[in-house]
């Protein structure tokens, strides 16, 4: 009792702090060796005590702390508390901070439930295709779902023939041509016409570097649009796109004398 009694009214023990900001005693002398959060007055016998300004520096630092910033990291953004304005900036800095780590815990839990989602779907247990897709939803790819579609033989040539960037630049232009295709079938241009070849060859030398010049590749291609399990709005969209594509590949295969399949037809 006489302890209680000599410490001074506004302050407070390094026990209360503790109690009342969740925290260990252990941790409150540790920030205190480290130089993060010192008390604001000694009592005659020795106790450390702290007041209402120490417990807003230390929700600083514990909110940094729950964000994920090292010690030193919190020493560099902890600032004087001596003005309002000091006080609004740091909850500032707090919200933007918590509000960065929402969002991106709100992506982390998109990606979960997307990989469940197709771990239900696949109704299999592959963990190369789990692999794939975790890193497809890392690489913000809206596509990786197609995946679960592709046998382990064409994923082991995808594997093969792409990287990440190269990869996603590979999708970036099949986009592109599949728009294109739609374009030009909206617009009736004919599959025959300059620009309907032109289009053709880009799409046949696309196809190429997917393949690597592996013909036993193109009927899995060409199967993929019509897997049942696909998305609907993708298979809608490949359905108008190949409406253009098929007959300016024939055009074209004609004018040009190629047979994409003869590999296949001389083994």
């Amino acid at each position: 009792m006489e302890k209680d009694r000599a410490i001074p009214k506004g302050y407070m023990t390094v026990g209360e702090v503790a109690k009342k900001m969740d925290v260990t005693v252990r941790t409150l002398q540790h920030y205190d060796k480290e130089g993060l959060l010192s008390p604001s007055a000694v009592s005659d016998g020795g106790r450390r005590l702290y007041t209402d300004k120490d417990i807003v520096r230390l929700h600083q630092i514990l909110s940094l702390k729950h964000l994920g910033f090292s010690l030193d990291d919190i020493r560099d953004r902890v600032i004087p508390l001596d003005a309002p304005a000091d006080v609004a900036q740091i909850l500032s800095e707090q919200a933007a901070s918590i509000r960065k780590k929402i969002a991106d815990l709100t992506e982390s839990l998109s990606a979960i439930e997307a990989l469940k989602t197709e771990v239900l779907e696949m109704q299999s247990v592959d963990f190369k295709k789990y692999a794939d897709i975790i890193v497809n939803l890392e690489m913000k790819n809206d596509f990786y779902w197609l995946i679960k579609h592709f046998d382990s033989e064409t994923l082991d040539h995808i594997r093969s023939r792409f990287d990440r960037k190269s990869g996603m630049a590979f999708l970036q232009k099949f986009l592109r041509l599949q728009d294109e295709a739609i374009r030009l079938q909206e617009e009736g241009i004919p599959a025959e016409s300059p620009e309907g070849l032109r289009f053709a060859k880009a799409y046949w030398d696309m196809v190429l570097e997917f393949t690597d010049g592996d013909a036993a590749m193109l009927p899995k291609l060409m199967q993929m649009g019509e897997n049942d399990g696909l998305n609907q709005e993708w298979k809608q969209k490949t359905a108008r796109a190949n409406a253009f594509i098929e007959p300016a590949l024939g055009a074209y295969f004609s004018h040009s004398g190629i047979n994409p399949f003869q590999e296949e037809e001389t083994t």
